[in-house]
């Protein structure tokens, strides 16, 4: 029987639709598509088999390799990144997948050039069988021989496998042209002639069968194609009996029609997906070009918006693909709006960077402030200090991102090195104290008991290195400071008395010895700008008392005692004049000091080790 071109090529199919995935692929990581490519790759025994699930994986993996580099690029611009200056990111499995797909497709194009070449060696075997056909209509050998040899022709024929598509419609005309025409020339005796139709009528009874049993398979492209392969196989054999041409025809189109319903179904369930996709891309994309139309104006503005627009990213990428023909141009269009909106959001951090420089010089100014009186031991004025520069600190916004936590870090280190050494230090200070005030009275004894010489020079030499052990010594306990305190100074004072020394000249010499004394502490700075606070205020209050005495001193005219009085408050205006003098001299040479601590320093600049 043969079948009409109309009919063979209702039931024929190109396979041109999505590949259908026979394992979840969407639920693995990149690394684990890429190992399982390569062992697929690597262990197909035929190539072509695994073509469903190499286009599987290629479709998640390319997705889900330009989703993961496109937030890197969203993240590099929302900390600031220029476009310009981005670097696409390189995974270390890149290189193992472009291997393993770079192998499948040489040994697909291979084992395809293979198939070709087997075709075209195939066809030239069948044309060869088709010269044996002609010959034997020619021939005059007897019909038993005859037909021997033509049954033969028919296995010979059946056997060899598929030829070039272009040539199949062509050579399967001849074919049956000629078995038409050995027919009518050799004049086949009715019974061979039925033998031969019920013989192939069982032939098709097998394939309806094979057919019936594709309903059962799972796999719709596998099914599809198994029947691409038996409809080749009912063009190969010959007619059936004329009373069950139609019914055998019948049979195997119903079952072939049942297939295609299914695999229909299935797309039509498939592209449904794809377009419910589309839809809730299409409107993902319009929510994704509202936040790039939003004024947003300040930073919290913004980055509540980038939280927002990264979640639709995430939302996106948990939908599947859309149909072909918009699958690029709806992902372009959220592209497209979603990189917009991270370049306004750099621009306008941009905007306030300026400001945020400034902050972060301001800190780090603050920085060092903390960092020169970090080794203090003078407690209370440089804890006082340091509190003010936390303040001021609390009081400057914030600072670029990258400088913002080492930068913070600094500080908090030099605040911590202080206080922990106060805390460490006021821990044990009772039984510090306790022996400082023992080693304060010893030294007082030992003042008591120093021989001088005759040398000025040497005496007041001497005096100021017991007033230096003095300084060293450190804190006593409070209730005793005032006492021990006044119990040296008097010591000290009956040795100047006894030295014929003028106090005035000691305290030059103990200024010059104070300031360089100065220069060599951490905080030196500050200490000079305390001690000038200091003594301005001391003048001050010599000052008002001397106001005070001299206005006093009108009263004592019409007194009994008034020369006795007016002399000894000149006595005391005099000696706090000349008191005056020395701390302002005092003065001078702090504030000169100050100056050369002032020296402009070289500029530092932000760093990544700021």
């Amino acid at each position: 029987e043969k079948t009409s071109d109309a009919s063979t090529e209702e039931t024929k199919q190109e396979n041109t639709e999505e590949e259908e995935e026979v394992e979840d692929f969407s639920k693995m990581e990149m690394s684990e598509l890429v190992d399982r490519l390569v062992e697929l790759v690597n262990g197909a025994e035929d190539i072509l088999a695994i073509k469903d699930k190499v286009a599987a994986i290629k479709g998640n993996y390319i997705r889900k390799i330009k989703d993961y580099k496109q937030e890197i690029y969203n993240k590099f611009i929302e900390d600031g990144g220029d476009e310009n200056e981005y670097k696409s990111v390189e995974l270390p499995f890149e290189n193992k997948y472009k291997e393993a797909f770079n192998t499948y497709k040489e040994k697909r194009a291979t084992l395809l050039k293979q198939i070709e070449a087997q075709k075209e060696a195939n066809l030239v075997k069948k044309e060869a069988l088709l010269e044996q056909l002609r010959n034997m209509i020619k021939s005059e050998e007897s019909l038993k021989k005859t037909y021997d040899e033509f049954k033969h022709l028919q296995e010979q024929w059946r056997e060899i496998g598929m030829i070039p598509q272009g040539k199949v419609k062509n050579l399967w005309e001849n074919y049956h042209f000629l078995v038409d025409q050995f027919f009518d020339k050799v004049k086949i005796s009715h019974e061979l002639r039925d033998l031969d139709l019920r013989k192939n009528l069982e032939e098709k009874i097998k394939l309806c069968e094979q057919v019936e049993e594709l309903l059962l398979e799972k796999s719709i492209n596998k099914s599809f194609t198994k029947l691409q392969e038996l409809h080749e196989k009912w063009r190969e054999i010959g007619s059936v009996p004329m009373d069950k041409k139609d019914e055998i025809w019948d049979r195997f189109k119903a079952a072939t029609e049942k297939i295609n319903q299914r695999r229909h179904e299935y797309y039509e369930k498939l592209h449904e997906e794809q377009n419910n996709n589309l839809i809730l891309k299409t409107a993902l994309c319009e929510k994704m070009e509202e936040f790039l139309a939003a004024d947003h104006t300040t930073a919290k503005e913004w980055n509540a918006a980038t939280e927002a627009v990264n979640a639709l990213f995430a939302e996106w990428k948990t939908l599947g693909p859309t149909p072909k023909k918009h699958n690029d141009e709806i992902w372009t269009r959220f592209k497209t709006a979603m990189n917009q909106f991270f370049e306004n959001r750099k621009a306008f951090f941009k905007s306030i960077s300026d400001e945020q420089m400034n902050n972060y010089n301001l800190k780090l100014d603050i920085c060092k402030q903390a960092e020169a009186i970090k080794d203090s031991t003078d407690w209370k004025n440089t804890s006082n200090e340091l509190i003010k520069l936390q303040k001021q600190w609390k009081e400057i916004g914030s600072v670029p991102r990258k400088y913002s936590d080492k930068i913070w870090k600094r500080f908090r280190a030099a605040c911590d090195h202080f206080f922990d050494a106060k805390s460490e230090y006021f821990k044990n200070i009772g039984d510090v104290e306790e022996k400082n005030l023992k080693l304060k009275k010893e030294l007082i004894e030992k003042v008591k008991a120093y021989k001088f010489g005759d040398k000025k020079e040497d005496n007041l030499k001497a005096i100021k290195e017991f007033q230096k052990e003095w300084s060293n010594i450190g804190r006593v306990p409070f209730k005793e400071l005032n006492k021990i305190q006044k119990e040296f100074r008097k010591v000290i004072d009956k040795c100047l008395d006894d030295l014929n020394i003028d106090n005035f000249e000691f305290q030059n010499m103990n200024l010059k010895s104070k300031i360089e004394g100065m220069k060599n502490k951490s905080d030196a700075k500050n200490t000079i700008l305390r001690e000038i606070n200091f003594l301005k205020t001391k003048i001050d209050k010599i000052k008002s008392d001397v106001i005070l005495w001299e206005t006093n001193m009108g009263f004592f005219a019409n007194s009994k005692n008034a020369d006795l009085l007016k002399q000894e408050f000149e006595k005391k205006i005099n000696h706090a004049k000349k008191e005056m003098d020395t701390l302002k001299a005092k003065i001078r040479h702090l504030d000169k000091m100050r100056r050369g601590l002032d020296a402009p320093a070289k500029e530092e600049k932000p760093s990544e080790e700021a």
